[in-house]
């Protein structure tokens, strides 16, 4: 097995080109999206204390810049066309202005898990890419350079 090994070509490391300071975490730009799909009064109230939970979750970590919470109400997530607070997200994450979304679940962000893999792709595709954060104990990061540990 050893001599296998003995006639490989040398490899160069080209290290990454980092944009972090020595021992200093990223600073990132954090939104989250909260949608509720009626307008019942009980999720109306919900929709209330998500917004403001996400806000204070967001603005309490020294790490994080709030940018926004995204909130569509008495919409389904069947048809992204009528989110309109999601559209604008995303069109924003285009934008380069956020580097993560917090949101509380699959359900939450997308139809199902299905387009939910697909808008994680195109986030991830960005330049620089956008990570997803799902509270319900799932973190899809894609946040190169940043060793940040979110709370669950």
């Amino acid at each position: 097995m050893k001599s296998a090994y003995e006639h490989q070509a040398e490899v160069e490391i080209i290290p990454a080109i980092s944009d972090l300071e020595e021992g200093k975490p990223k600073t990132l730009r954090v939104a989250a999206y909260y949608r509720v799909s009626t307008d019942e009064d009980a999720q109306a109230g919900s929709y209330e204390l998500q917004v403001q939970y996400y806000t204070e979750l967001i603005q309490r970590n020294p790490d994080w810049v709030f940018v926004n919470v995204y909130a569509d109400e008495g919409i389904s997530g069947i048809s992204v066309s009528k989110r309109i607070q999601f559209q604008t997200m995303i069109q924003d994450c285009k934008d380069g202005k956020i580097d993560l979304v917090i949101t509380k679940s699959i359900s939450r962000f997308a139809r199902n898990t299905l387009a939910c893999i697909s808008y994680v792709r195109q986030l991830r595709s960005l330049d620089p890419p956008v990570a997803i954060y799902l509270r319900m104990k799932i973190l899809i990061q894609w946040i190169e350079g940043t060793k940040h540990l979110l709370p669950c």
